[in-house]
Formats: structure tokens, sequence, C-alpha cells
């Protein structure tokens, strides 16, 4: 037995390698020195095959002693041949640097690969040498990310939170605690009306994010900057004509999983009516129940159809590489919705807090289609001139059916033990369809005596529509727990549009001129642009024929119901129906010191506004017409210092923020849950902002950042719950200047990779105060209830004290196997800024979990740098994390309302649940 074992191990020892070692190393740049991911790394004539990890790193454990070729590929680099030697007991460590193969002599000009802007090397670099302070987030960070939106993607950069739409999707961008007014929107660094029928700011979920090279965000402006942002700018750089010839491709599809526990309702939107009757009839003409067609009240139930998300993008170079061409597109198709609870009530006694009077279950079902088309041409005539032609068209359609059941909780004898209450029905159909197209064409003119001369022409315009807006409401009554619905109420039928034209013209001179031995930058230059909008509001109140109907008697569908037209003409007599125009111009002077450690940016922007409308229809307005004109001056400066591969910045700049169309038009209008005015007296705002940050970029991926910011801001545009001046009794929602307000926070951004593994994360502590004229009711000597005003200083509205974002990546590049797992939180903040001393409505802090996935299909290693194949997956809000809006304070009467909880300190407003959405595809790439 002995000498079984002994000749037994003598074979085993004998079978393995006399010697055995291991190759370790980094892919490198061999001209910048950044390390590249995705390289492909071979030891000719073996089964070692490896391909470079997220910090560039590559390993080949258990190789036999020898020699050997060890070959190194990677797209757009020379592929190149090392011969290593295997042995001994240390590590063989190599750094591999790859030459770039990316240079053609075409009759004397030699052109030269552009750098990929959809890397994260590329969005890295762009930070590093930003002349400000500059968060970038990368096209290859999209594509991996869990999100298909803009608005969603921009809620990982540090210092932003989303403003979220009733989908649960994020929809605007809030900018260091600056609410989206404060912010504007850039497409290849152009600005972009809005389609929003009230604001400037453009709602970011109407881009797709596939369509973006990568995403910008400006947090402090340079004088070529405009300068109406006091929180920030959001520029999407969309795809750019490639060096060489590429085509992708993808498809998915997905579901919701709202609609897997219950129904989702549509209705008849190919029939709705895109007009009036006042406008397809005339002025003069008196509408009839004939005018209305049934669409907007034709139901269907069920479940839906899956998600389908598609997209391509294809592009070239032509002429000897002098043309090059992108064309890209996007389609979506989802079905998404939330489960609604939602509270309201009166307040009687400020110390006593809000007494809950209603509470409605609101179901939405949502159908979104989003597309978006995008091309670029670029040419270049002759060495020194350039043109380019950017054009994209972005549209999204929304067609919602909002179902409500409200329970009265102060009349109709309510009495939860018996389960009797009073009840009322509401069913609201809207179509909402926005779009955005924007045409640019620049030039670049190099001219003798180191001129360079940069233009633009610019044309937009953004339109918005939501053609017959259908309320049906219905009696209802609950006895034993058991909920019918019964007559119905009077209803309504809306019809709105506005569109927003922009028509721009910028110029840019550059030249270099030294001061002293400095040599320095010097740019001027301006815009003009001239914006028009148009609104159209009307509105017909529908009042049933037979007020006695009953539901399941008399119709068993809501467009069996016959109705009477209240006022046949409709309202457009109305401040909603108007024409506005504001012309801005602006120049500026800009220096920027170059080749010093120390790099100042600085200078003065001037930027003169004229802003009126003017009403349709006045009728009794003491301002039927109104304009603003006004002149602002406002400097900059900013240093950044470089030491190896650290900045240290520090910035000034003075920005605005002006009025919206909608906001400086004396309207009234009931919505929802307020009456809502304009304020032809609203000012502009002007803030002064500081900024300090250390940047530090120990690898070409990774970085940490860490910044303190401050804002004091005069006049700053809040909306608030105000009383007339007239009528006390009457309360109205309406934006207002409040004095000053101050803004300030520190942000710290980090991303590290250790091998396979990558670990981003970003936190934001953010602190505003701004004090505001709040109602406080209170008990006189007499004991009757009597009406005060105080001050209440509070934060800013939508700011959040704390942010922040983590994201877990894996990456084994030899698999092609790509995860993510990403978290956001957002801290409460202020949601509605209420009328009455602590009654702002909060919304509360909330986390977000979504996770994402790449998988390369066929060879693995070779094949997962020349593209094929991937099948994707995305899963967002996996903790179902609902929205919630609460106040800070709660009223004994509230006992056994469901839902309230009194020990919480807290009265529960409102509770949307949006549940999971999932998308699997597959994605091909040449």
């Amino acid at each position: 037995m002995l000498r079984f074992l002994y000749f037994f191990l003598s074979g085993c020892l004998l079978a393995l390698p006399a010697s055995a070692g291991t190759i370790r190393g980094k892919t490198i740049d061999a001209t910048t020195g950044e390390q590249l991911i995705g390289a492909v790394v071979h030891l000719e004539n073996t089964k070692f095959n490896a391909v470079s990890e997220l910090d560039g790193s590559f390993q080949f454990r258990n190789v036999p002693e020898g020699s050997y070729q060890l070959i190194v590929s990677y797209i757009s680099y020379k592929t190149s041949t090392h011969t290593v030697v295997v042995g001994g007991n240390e590590p063989l460590t190599l750094t591999l640097a790859l030459e770039s193969d990316d240079k053609q002599t075409l009759s004397e000009i030699v052109v030269t690969q552009k750098r990929d802007g959809f890397s994260d090397n590329t969005a890295r670099t762009l930070e590093r040498n930003a002349l400000q302070v500059t968060n970038i987030v990368s096209g290859r960070t999209i594509e991996l990310s869990p999100d298909l939106t803009v608005a969603n993607v921009i809620q990982r950069v540090s210092g932003i939170s989303v403003e979220r739409n009733s989908n649960g999707d994020g929809q605007y961008a809030i900018v260091r605690g600056m609410d989206k007014r404060y912010n504007y929107t850039l497409v290849n660094g152009v600005k972009i009306p809005s389609p929003d029928n009230r604001y400037r700011y453009v709602p970011l979920d109407i881009f797709p994010s596939e369509l973006l090279e990568r995403l910008e965000v400006y947090k402090a402006l340079l004088p070529s900057q405009e300068g109406d942002a006091i929180g920030g700018a959001v520029n999407m750089i969309m795809r750019d004509a490639p060096s060489q010839r590429y085509m992708q491709a993808n498809l998915a599809t997905g579901y919701s999983g709202l609609f897997i526990n219950r129904d989702f309702t549509s209705f008849d939107t190919r029939n709705i009516a895109a007009q009036s009757p006042y406008e397809r009839l005339g002025n003069q003409y008196s509408a009839t129940p004939n005018d209305f067609n049934k669409a907007s009240a034709t139901y269907t139930t069920g479940h839906p159809a899956p998600n389908l998300i598609g997209g391509f993008a294809i592009g070239n170079r032509f002429l000897s590489q002098k043309l090059g061409v992108m064309l890209a597109g996007s389609f979506q198709n989802t079905y998404r919705g939330s489960n609604s609870l939602f509270a309201d009530g009166d307040v009687a006694d400020t110390l006593r807090g809000l007494v809950l009077t209603k509470q409605s279950e609101r179901l939405y079902s949502e159908q979104q289609t989003r597309y978006g088309l995008h091309s670029k041409l670029d040419f270049r005539l002759n060495p020194r001139t350039k043109l380019q032609w950017y054009n994209a068209y972005i549209n999204l359609t929304n067609a919602q059916v909002r179902e409500t059941k409200t329970t009265e909780l102060a009349i109709g004898g309510y009495n939860p033990e018996l389960g009797n209450a009073s009840l009322t029905y509401a069913t609201r159909t809207r179509l909402t369809q926005q779009s955005i197209f924007t045409s640019t064409l620049q030039g670049t003119h190099k001219l003798p005596a180191s001129l360079t001369v940069n233009w633009s022409a610019v044309y937009s315009n953004a339109t918005n529509a939501v053609p017959d807006q259908t309320n049906i409401p219905l009696l209802g009554v609950r006895k034993a727990f058991v909920d019918t619905r019964t007559t119905v109420n009077d209803g309504y039928r809306r019809w709105e549009h506005n569109s927003d034209q922009d028509m721009a013209g910028y110029l840019n001179v550059t030249w270099n001129r030294s001061i002293g031995n400095v040599p320095v930058e010097w740019m001027i230059g301006g815009l003009f642009r001239d914006k028009t909008r148009t609104n159209f509001y009307n509105n017909y109140t529908v009042r049933p024929a037979n007020v006695f109907a009953q539901y399941g008697v008399d119709f068993t569908n809501y467009s069996q119901i016959n109705w009477t037209i209240q006022n046949p003409l409709g309202s457009v007599a109305s401040a909603l129906n108007y024409d506005a125009t504001e012309q801005t111009s602006s120049g500026y002077l800009q220096f920027r010191t170059t080749g010093q450690p120390l790099e100042l940016v600085g200078g003065l922007r001037v930027e003169h506004t004229d802003q009126g409308y003017t009403m349709k229809f006045p009728i009794g307005e003491d301002y039927p017409v109104g304009k603003q004109v006004y002149t602002d001056f406002l400097p900059s400066l900013h240093a950044r210092l470089q030491r190896g591969n650290a900045n240290w910045r520090a910035s000034y700049f003075r920005s605005l923020n002006r009025p919206g169309f909608f906001e400086i038009v004396p309207y009234r209008i009931v919505n929802e849950e307020y009456q809502e005015r304009g304020n032809p007296n609203l000012k502009r705002a002007i803030a002064d902002n500081i900024d300090l940050r250390y940047e530090l970029f120990p690898r070409p991926l990774e970085q940490f950042m860490v910044g303190l910011f401050y804002k004091h801001i005069q006049d700053p545009i809040e909306y608030t719950l105000q009383k007339d001046a007239i009528r006390g009794q009457d309360i109205y929602y309406s934006p207002g200047n409040f004095g000053t307000a101050r803004n300030l926070g520190i942000e710290v951004d980090a991303i590290k990779y250790i091998r396979k593994w990558g670990l981003k994360a970003n936190y934001t502590y953010t602190n505003s105060r701004i004090t505001t004229p709040k109602s406080k009711r209170i008990r006189n000597a007499q004991g009757d209830l009597e009406t005060i005003t105080v001050s209440q200083t509070r934060p800013l509205y939508g700011q959040s004290a704390h942010v922040g974002n983590v994201s877990l990546l894996y990456k084994d590049g030899d698999h092609g196997l790509d995860v993510q797992l990403a978290a956001s939180y957002t801290g409460e903040r202020i949601s509605t800024v209420a009328q009455f001393v602590d009654n702002d409505l909060w919304q509360k802090g909330f986390v977000q979990m979504d996770a994402s996935l790449e998988k390369r299909l066929g060879a693995s290693g070779s094949g997962s740098a020349t593209g094929g194949f991937i099948l994707f997956a995305k899963a967002n809000n996996l903790l179902n994390t609902p929205t919630e809006i609460f106040i800070k304070n709660t009223n004994s009467k509230n006992a056994g309302v469901p839902g309230q909880n009194l020990a919480s300190g807290q009265t529960l407003i409102r509770r949307d649940y949006y549940q999971q959405s999932y998308l699997i595809g597959l994605r091909y790439k040449l």
C-alpha cells in the first residue's frame, strides 16, 4: 500500500509543470498615459486570453515556464507584440503602451481620429480640463445605467435630485437645492425652448437617453455662457459623426409590475378631436352636444401589452474623411402608472393642525410614446473652415387616465365603523403631446492673425397640446362597506395648446495675445434671440341632460351619458389666451490665461431683456398688456491651479432667473386643489455664486472631488398659497418675490476601480434659508378665531438637505459581463409652500434602487473588442419606494382616518406607489 501511494504521488508531481508563473500588467495610451479598458491581451499559441479591466489591468496565472509572444490589440490602436519570458517565483509585471493608429495623409491634410466622446476616459479628461466647475456623465455610463430618459440619468450626478412625474419617473432636475426654474437646458451648447405650457424649464423626461454621447452639467457659468442659471446648466451632447463606419441597433421589451396586480385603463386616443368647436367653427359658434365626440369617454380595461424599446445609430465619414454623417433614432412605448392616496383638509386653528375633510384613492394609467431623431453633418471645406449642421426632433405623447374615488370625511354621515360614507367618483382622460424641434447651422473659420470666428444660426420650436381633456364626475354612496356609483355631476371638456419659437444668432471671435510673458486667449461675442409664444385655452362646462340618471340603470358606461353645454361659446375670454414675446440681446468679453499652472478665466457679460405679453380677450384685468425691460451686468472669475493629477478651483459668477411668460400674465384658473393666479409684478431674481473645489484624478477613470458652494439670491421667486387682499377668505397659489435667500452646501464625489470592481459614490449636503410671510389663525381675547400674519424662515422650495448616490459596478472583460447596482437617496424637501405657518407640504426622504446588466454573446475576449450582440437587462424601483407627502403636525380629529398615524407627529397628505419595472433586450454593434 505504501509503495502504491509513493508511485501515485510521484506521478502527480511529474504531471505538474516544472514551474509556473504569473504575468500581470496594465494597458495604457502611449501618448496620454491613460489606462485602456477592454484591450485584448493574448499569449500566442496558448489558451491564455484576457481583456483589460476597469483599472486597465490584466493577469495570467499558472503560465508554464518559457518564452512567449504577447499580443495586445485595441480598436483604433496599433496591435503590438512583446516577447516575455516566464520563470522564477516573482510575477512578471508589464506596462503595455499602445500607439494610436489613426493618422492618414489626405491631399496635404492630416486628419487625426478624434477622441471617443462616448467613453468614460473622455468624460474624466473633460472634467479635469474644464474651464469651470463641471460634472460629466459619459455615453458609455448612460448605456450601462438602468435609466431610459435623461431625467433619470441626471439624478446620478452629484448635487442633483429630480422632481418626479405621476408615474414615478424623473422629470425635472433640481441642482444644488435650486428648483428647476433656476436651471436651463442646452443641446450641443445651444439653449432650447420648453414645450411646457407654463414655464421656461424643459422636462427632461422627453429625451431618450440613448441619443446622448454624454451629459454635461455646468455648476458655474463663464462670461461666454448665457447668464440665466442660478443652479446650473444641463448640456446634452448628442451623438457625433464618427471617424469610421459605425452602426448600432437595439430592441427590448419589458413590463411594469403595477399591472400584474391591477388592470390598465386606456381610452380612444385615435379619435380625439384636435381642435375645440370654437377653433373649428368660429368664435361666434354656439357648441352643441353633437360637436363633442365620445372618444375621450370610451374606455378599455385590461392588462397592457409589453413595453417596447428600440433604437439605432449609424454614421461614417466620406469624401476622404472630409464629410461626417451621423443619424440616430429612438422609440419607446411604455405603460406606466401609480396607485395613489390623497387627503385634503381645512385649517381651522393653526395650533391644532389640519383637519382632513376628504380622502381620495387615485389610480393612474399612462401610455407613454416617446421617440427622437437626430442627425449631424460636418464638412471640412479646407484646413481652416469647418461647417456643421445639427437637427433633432423629440416627441412625447402621454395618454393618461386618472380614476378617483373620494370619501367625504366631514359630511354625509361618515361612519368608518359601520362602513358608511358619501362618495364622489371622477374619471379624467388627458392626452398630452409635446415636441421639440431644433436646427443649428454652425461655422468655424480660422483667419490670419491667429483669429478664429465661430458662428451659429439656430431655429427651435417647442409645442404642447392637450386636446379634449375630459373630466366626468359621479356621486356615490358607501353603505355597510359596499361602494355604489349613483348620479352624474357637472364635468368639463378642455382644450389647451401652446408653442414656443426661438430664432437666435451667436457670434464668437477668439484671438491670442499675451500680456507680458503670459499667453492669453481672448474672446468677444454675443447673441440675439427672438422668442415668441402663443397660448390657447378653452373650457366647456358640461351637465348631464338627465340629472337623475342612475349608473347601472340608465347607463352602464360613461360614453352613454347625454350632456348639455352650459357655456356654448366656451371660456376663451380668459387670461390664458395670450401672445408673448421676448428679445434677449447680450455681449461678453472673456479672457483666459494659458500655458500656466494657474489658469484664470473671467470677464463680463451684459444681457438686455425685453419681455412682454398681450391678452387676446381681456375681461377687466388691471394689466391686459404687460412689459418688462431690464439690463443686467454679470461678472465672473474662475481660477484653476494644476498640481500634477490635482486641480484646485475657485470661482465667482453673477447670474439671474427671469420670470416665465405664464407667470406674469394675470390669469386666474381653478385647478385640482387650488385657484392659481399670475403676478404681473413678478421681478427677476439675481444671485451671486461662489464655488471652491478640490479635484484629484489618480487614474484616468478615477476621481475624488470635494467642493463648497454658496449662493446669495435677491428677490428669489417662489410659489406660495396667498390670501386675496380684498376677499380675505379667497386663497390662491401664485409666484412672488420674497426678499433675499441664501443657499450653501458641500459636495463629495468619488470613483474608484479595483480590477473587476468599481464604486461610484457622491454625497451633497445643502442648507438654504428664505423668510416669507405666512398666515396664522389664533384665538383672540374674546375666544374668536383671528388670522394674523407672521414671518417664517424655511428651506427653499424643492431643496433636500441630503442627496446621495452609490453605484456598485462589476466588469468581467474576459466574459463580456457588466453589472451595476445603483441606489439614490433624496432627503425630505418642501413640495408645496402653504399659506399657513408650519403647514408646508413636505416630501418624505426616500431611497430608490435600480440595477442593470450587459452580457456579450458569442466569443469573449477579442470578440468583446469588436462589437457583436449584447444582451442587456434593466430593473427599476426594486424597493417599490413610494412618494409620500406630509405635513409636520397632527390633529386629533384625524384619528381613525385610513393611513394616518398620529404618533408619528405627521399628517399624511399623499402616498404614491409605482411598483417595479423590468426590461430585457438585445443590442448589436458593428
